[in-house]
């Protein structure tokens, strides 16, 4: 788990920039970096304003348990810190946004990044990544820690969920954010920005969408990269693959997973023209895990063979969530997706290994829908998951569902939507995406009427937000060209981590296909329908 955790953050930490200029703006004359030259919406009040001249323009960052520190970064420009906060009526709140702005170089543009898990957004690496790209940056803690996995905000000292706060992590603040971001970035400057971005992935993305669905007018273009869209859902549908293993009786070792997926790829490598040992299409791979049953593998040193039960464990969790009748309530994690976090061993601290839920869903599950932080997890049964389930979507699907396909007033607004969603990430299914993706085709006209301000790229062998496949390099410079040149992404660059492998992503539904060549060369693919 550990091993997944800082994975986790190092990834949505990852600030994906567009340095590209729109005219450098210096602030204007008496509009230093001072409490006089700042001012906030009604409601809100600036709490400090500090200026930050780090010396040799290198920034470094505090660990994030149980993450190590970001890398540091380098050539930052002087800029000024500003905190704001906000309270809301009836409310025991207090939502800070904290707003950095670069002193001079600023490019008229202003972004917005969004968190993970249940930290709402991020004080370090993506604000100071911005600011040295020349943006007007701002994120939001919602009342809140900014620990990813910590919910224990969830209940109030009577025990009951704060829905205040909840409302300020699902929707409120981000919402404020924009507003608060801008209107500092008006005072300072003398002008406001001439175009404003969202940034961000995982809980991030999901914030992203809910900006496109709620508050149509913030953002001009939209970056949200493997969103948890369906929350209500996403949050309890990632403990399946731990009640299945407990209900199953049986446990896997990390050598049974990483033994099926490598089953898997072997099984649909090449569906897309290449064996390279990548799903290209892990969509349509339909790999039957019980056909690896017998086989004997290697794990620490001995024989292992893999067993019916273990085949049935493996099967279960990539059909998804279901009611014991069989009737399917979420999607699964893609074969081909790591089973880290969310069923894989963790090895204790006296080297057994020890099975544990995925965070996000056991902090969901134990705060807002048991209200008893230390329930155990381990003896939840099939239909007792099933009635979690729909508890938490009778409960706040209308508060994070944050799954409504009706874009309209964000198209009408002309923003632009540019996702891009691993196809093997293993805490948010890809499908979910997907699924997003046709309901917004079906209410909105269809795949040509949606590809005018909606976009989703599909990427191969891809983790949660990014590594194992071609990444892309900079959908925020793809989504900043589309709105102010519109010029619409057909795909995407990308890179596979480590390497000087490069590979275009293809807009979805099409898919890339290798044609002969430089399997290395984004020029020997191209985007077919599958």
């Amino acid at each position: 788990m550990r091993r997944l955790l800082i994975l986790l953050i190092a990834l949505v930490a990852l600030p994906v920039l567009a340095p590209v200029a729109t005219g450098a703006v210096t602030a204007t004359t008496g509009a230093r970096c001072s409490a006089p030259a700042v001012t906030a919406p009604p409601g809100a009040r600036v709490e400090s304003v500090t200026a930050v001249h780090e010396t040799g323009g290198t920034v470094t960052f505090p660990p994030q348990p149980p993450a190590p520190a970001p890398p540091p970064i380098s050539g930052v420009p002087a800029y000024c810190d500003i905190t704001v906060t906000l309270t809301h009526p009836g409310a025991n709140d207090h939502v800070r946004v904290k707003v950095l702005l670069p002193e001079s170089g600023w490019n008229g543009r202003f972004q917005a990044v969004g968190g993970s898990g249940y930290a709402a957004g991020d004080f370090g690496a993506p604000l100071i990544g911005a600011v040295k790209a020349g943006y007007a940056a701002a994120s939001t803690d919602a009342g809140h820690s900014l620990s990813f996995v910590d919910a224990s905000w969830a209940l109030n000292a009577d025990g009951k969920v704060d829905l205040p706060l909840l409302r300020d992590f699902a929707s409120s603040a981000p919402h404020e954010t924009a507003v608060v971001g801008k209107q500092v970035a008006r005072t300072f400057y003398g002008r406001g920005p001439a175009y404003s971005y969202w940034n961000g992935c995982s809980t991030g993305g999901r914030q992203g969408y809910m900006e496109a669905q709620r508050y149509p007018t913030d953002f001009q273009g939209i970056v949200a990269d493997a969103p948890a869209i369906g929350w209500d859902r996403f949050a309890v549908a990632t403990l399946w693959p731990y009640v299945v293993q407990n209900q199953q009786h049986t446990f896997l070792t990390s050598c049974e997973y990483e033994a099926f997926n490598a089953a898997a790829v072997k099984a649909c490598d090449g569906l897309d023209g290449i064996r390279d040992g990548v799903i290209g299409d892990a969509l349509h791979c339909h790999y039957d895990p019980r056909k690896l049953i017998g086989t004997t593998i290697v794990c620490g040193g001995k024989p292992l063979t893999i067993t019916a039960a273990a085949a049935d464990v493996v099967a279960r969790i990539w059909k998804g969530p279901a009611t014991s009748a069989g009737t399917k309530l979420a999607n699964g994690p893609l074969p081909g997706a790591g089973f880290d976090g969310l069923s894989a061993p963790v090895t204790g601290d006296d080297g057994n290994p020890t099975w544990q839920p995925f965070v996000i869903a056991a902090e969901w599950v134990r705060n807002f829908l048991e209200r008893r932080p230390g329930a155990d997890l381990s003896t939840i049964t099939y239909p007792e998951f099933t009635r979690l389930f729909r508890q938490s979507q009778a409960e706040y699907h209308d508060i994070i569902g944050t799954d409504d396909p009706d874009l309209s007033a964000f198209a009408r607004a002309g923003g632009k939507l540019l996702t891009f969603h691993g196809l093997a990430d293993q805490l948010i299914p890809t499908r979910d995406t997907v699924d997003y993706r046709h309901r917004v085709e079906q209410t909105m006209g269809g795949s040509k009427q949606v590809d005018r301000f909606y976009r989703l790229f599909l990427a191969p062998g891809v983790a949660h937000c990014g590594g194992g496949g071609p990444t892309p390099a900079d959908p925020l410079a793809a989504v900043t060209a589309w709105v102010e040149h519109g010029t619409a992404p057909d795909t995407l660059p990308a890179t596979v981590p480590g390497t000087n492998t490069t590979r275009d992503l293809c807009r979805y539904p099409l898919t890339s296909h290798y044609t002969g060549g430089d399997p290395a060369d984004p020029a020997d693919y191209r985007c077919i329908r599958a």
